[in-house]
């Protein structure tokens, strides 16, 4: 599968709809696994859109405990892009969705579906990474009713050097 979706490829296709399949690891991801994709892109005049269903296994560190864990991915992709400028006025109007976002190609004529994909996982992965697991004892963490001064977690080691100097 090509990792480009050419605007004008699926302009000219009769049903100006294209079905785009993916089973391939992401540069930048850390999967554990091949990540699929099943996605349609449509050609809605001014807009393409692009909707489908994203599944796979990401590899994260929990924010507790510290440990790998697998984060399963199962989520649906439903972006706009805009061909032309979106500071261009348009011949007629256009309603998006409830929470809908266009991208601007800015006249580019093909999109990275790879670095689509990218972005989509980035934005499903949570904010606190927690494994869940019965074992997770959070003992790294570092809690709000620690009292001295020496920090437990390795991730904080870089500040045990700062000097601060007040004015």
């Amino acid at each position: 599968m090509s990792r480009i979706l050419s605007v004008q490829e699926l302009e000219n296709t009769p049903s100006k709809e294209m079905h785009i399949s993916v089973n391939d690891t992401i540069e930048g991801l850390d999967l554990t696994g091949p990540l699929t994709a099943e996605l349609t892109a449509r050609d809605l005049g001014e807009f393409i859109e692009i909707t489908g269903k994203v599944k796979g296994n990401v590899k994260l560190v929990c924010d507790y405990c510290l440990k790998d864990f697998d984060y399963k991915l199962n989520f649906d992709i439903d972006e706009m892009f805009a061909k032309t400028s979106l500071a261009d006025g348009y011949s007629e109007e256009f309603e998006l969705k409830s929470d809908g976002f266009v991208t601007d190609l800015c006249g580019e004529d093909e999109i990275d579906i790879y670095d689509l994909l990218y972005q989509s996982v980035i934005l499903d992965i949570p904010n606190q990474k927690v494994c869940g697991s019965i074992n997770c004892t959070r003992d790294n963490f570092i809690s709000e009713t620690e009292t001295d001064n020496e920090v437990n977690d390795p991730r904080m080691d870089v500040f045990k050097n700062i000097k601060i100097n007040p004015k």
